[in-house]
């Protein structure tokens, strides 16, 4: 399901939040996955079925985001063919533990992938997000990092993650945060605090599907 295109009836929307927000175009296969994700009446198998589809959908279109190099083979009747090579060295971190949902979509399409993992909790008196625990590749600063993360809704946890990666000496440029569903609100704190990374979505909704982390892994 590579080759995902963004859409284009939504630029007006997408210029508000800056070059570094790309929104997959919504297609109507897209949308159903969107309904049944949303949908209270869907059963949990079917509910890790259909949203395991969609993360395969934004991994595939992160990975274009990923450096690649040409490269000329040998096909089997003895001609030659110019293609690409992807250039190892990027490496996967989920924010958990929602975000470890999408480790097998990342792992189903580059199974040598690196996946480092960072735990952020609120605090439960003041709101505010605070990094229990990162366990990053030691030298995650010379690589592509895709920060997963499914569903933004206040932002804080993304911004968490994101900042330990750049106290990490992670280069911003080197950030591409992938997501399934985004509040408009967290899009625009997120783009606007760090605007040299890109944030890869399916859906900007004011209404996020928070219930995602426990439907998924069936603790609701």
């Amino acid at each position: 399901m590579a080759g995902i295109i963004y859409e284009s009836t939504n630029s007006d929307t997408l210029y508000q939040y800056g070059s570094n927000v790309k929104l997959l175009k919504v297609n109507n296969s897209v949308k159903e996955l969107h309904t049944i994700i949303r949908d209270k009446a869907t059963p949990r198998s079917d509910f890790v079925f259909y949203a395991d589809r969609l993360i395969r959908i934004v991994v595939e279109e992160g990975l274009n985001h990923l450096p690649y190099y040409p490269l000329t083979i040998t096909t089997p009747t003895g001609y030659q063919y110019h293609g690409l090579q992807y250039q190892k060295g990027s490496c996967g971190v989920s924010i958990m533990r929602s975000g470890e949902a999408m480790e097998k979509g990342l792992r189903d399409c580059c199974q040598s992938m690196r996946i480092g993992k960072i735990l952020i909790q609120k605090d439960d008196k003041t709101n505010e997000a605070r990094v229990l625990f990162a366990r990053l590749p030691e030298d995650i600063q010379n690589r592509k990092v895709l920060l997963m993360y499914p569903i933004i809704s206040s932002g804080s946890k993304v911004i968490q993650a994101i900042q330990t990666l750049k106290e990490n000496n992670v280069v911003e440029n080197n950030i591409i945060v992938l997501n399934l569903f985004c509040t408009p609100t967290s899009l625009k704190m997120i783009a606007q605090e760090f605007p040299g990374l890109l944030l890869l979505t399916s859906e900007i909704h004011p209404v996020a599907p928070t219930h995602f982390g426990k439907k998924y892994y069936g603790t609701d």
